[in-house]
């Protein structure tokens, strides 16, 4: 399926974001970004709203839409609280996902495997998140899923971004492999121990995140 053009432009103005071209509080000024896109005032207008939903960007009325980073200490609480919901999801998937919900997560896998065989960073993160949504709904706690899919949302720059960094895609697909193998096993505490790992980001790679968003 082909990508909207607002979202190709609402990537793109995240990795500006990241390589540090915006800054925390910057207004993302429509007329400028369309010049600069090649694009009408739609699609940015569009983009926008991508990153507004995300909470990348923060909309003020009347005063238009600017960049909206989170200092260290909620970035690191936002990871951490995501951590718990993760392995609270998998816990609960371990001992009532469907046989066709599982069939559905290996499939993702698959997807996710192949996409990190031709290094496409992109096509991984999509099909990762699809991965992960799988679980959610694996729980069947419509409220814990929820939650997850709405802090998900928000952390979606952020967990894009750190999958760049040198080494992580080879750990993230050994790590889904562990993931599949505990929900398959009904290994509940297992897989809440897999997924909290594989979601939290701390030490090193939490210092190169944060370094990633202040060059």
């Amino acid at each position: 399926m082909e990508i909207r053009r607002a979202d190709k432009i609402a990537e793109a103005l995240e990795h500006l974001v990241f390589s540090g071209k915006y800054q925390n509080g910057d207004r993302l000024d429509e007329l400028k970004l369309a010049e600069h896109f090649c694009v009408s005032r739609t699609p940015i207008r569009e983009a926008l709203q991508v990153l507004v939903s995300s909470g990348m960007a923060e909309q003020i009325p009347r005063r238009g839409v600017f960049v909206r980073q989170p200092g260290p200490i909620e970035l690191m609480e936002m990871f951490e609280t995501m951590a718990e919901l993760e392995a609270a999801c998998g816990r609960l998937a371990a001992a009532r996902i469907t046989d066709a919900g599982l069939k559905q997560l290996v499939e993702y896998n698959t997807n996710c495997q192949k996409a990190f065989e031709d290094q496409d960073h992109a096509r991984y993160y999509a099909e990762n998140e699809k991965f992960h949504q799988a679980i959610y709904r694996g729980s069947a706690n419509s409220y814990l899923e929820s939650q997850a899919l709405r802090l998900q949302n928000r952390l979606k720059p952020y967990r894009k971004e750190q999958l760049r960094f040198r080494g992580r895609l080879t750990q993230s697909m050994s790590e889904h492999i562990a993931i599949v193998a505990a929900l398959q096993n009904g290994d509940a505490e297992q897989a809440a121990n897999a997924l909290r790992a594989h979601v939290a980001v701390q030490g090193e790679k939490f210092h190169q995140l944060v370094a990633s968003l202040n060059n």
